[in-house]
């Protein structure tokens, strides 16, 4: 069965750069875009242990007689079919409700702030829920199209981090892609972190994949943040119970997004992993 995106498209040029993104995520993984063309600010998305009312800012309502032609266009383009979603189910006339059985979905930094508003290191709250609360990894994506050409996996040996680390395996096979594994040692040292893998049976995926495997110990996260390749695909996992921001205020979670520009897939912490 083939791999699924769900994009809720904007018909502006900021929109334009998103779905660009998502159908390059898609072309190198093997997957095809389901694309939303909303026709009212809010929906519902139905997850399993919560409900979360999406509210879009006025722009995905820009200019609905051409929206259909430009979604179509782009997709085409790179070659693919368009397919769309088509809301069969409302809790209320203008409230459609959508369907979260997808294996991925792409969101800009925020769904309701007008793109202007939308700076680095700003992710909105409901894009914070739907990371909270889907089985599928999150494609952030970057404010303008930016092919990647290379995968870096956060990996602190949490159990969310082992989840990135095997979305970034089932990323590499696709694509083809190696990894660049990156982990700050701490308390832990990098012995540590090899038994962590050893122990979850990953060494012969590591051997296959990963490129690299990087240690870092200095205590300025910055600094380590420079040395990302700044055309890769970085996955890393949404730690603990929270969502991003709301786990601990100034974790390594939040300073990766607020920080770089590269395109982020987050496992959140329902994240069912691909195998």
């Amino acid at each position: 069965m083939e791999s699924r995106l769900l994009h809720i498209f904007r018909n502006n040029p900021f929109g334009r750069e998103t779905l660009l993104q998502s159908i390059y995520f898609c072309n190198k993984v093997g997957a095809f875009p389901v694309i939303y063309i909303p026709k009212t600010t809010k929906f519902l998305m139905y997850f399993d242990n919560d409900v979360v009312q999406v509210d879009l800012d006025k722009s995905y309502l820009t200019s609905p007689e051409t929206a259909l032609k430009h979604a179509t266009e782009l997709v085409e383009q790179a070659g693919m079919n368009a397919r769309f979603l088509d809301p069969k189910h409302f809790t209320a006339s203008t409230l459609p409700d959508i369907h979260t059985n997808f294996d991925y979905m792409c969101c800009p930094r925020s769904v309701s702030d007008i793109s202007s508003k939308i700076g680095l290191g700003y992710i909105g709250p409901r894009v914070r829920r739907i990371v909270k609360s889907a089985r599928f990894p999150v494609l952030i994506t970057s404010p303008v199209f930016k092919p990647w050409k290379s995968i870096t996996v956060f990996f602190g040996g949490s159990v969310n981090s082992v989840k990135a680390l095997r979305l970034g395996f089932h990323v590499a096979r696709a694509s083809g892609m190696s990894i660049d594994v990156f982990t700050q040692t701490g308390k832990s040292s990098k012995e540590d972190y090899q038994q962590m893998v050893k122990d979850r049976n990953l060494e012969k995926d590591m051997d296959l994949y990963v490129k690299q495997w990087d240690f870092f110990e200095n205590n300025n996260f910055e600094d380590y943040l420079y040395e990302v390749p700044h055309d890769a695909l970085v996955i890393l996992g949404a730690y603990g119970h929270g969502v991003i921001k709301d786990i601990v205020v100034g974790s390594k979670m939040e300073k990766i997004q607020a920080t770089i520009t590269n395109n982020l897939l987050i496992a959140g912490p329902n994240y069912t992993t691909i195998r």
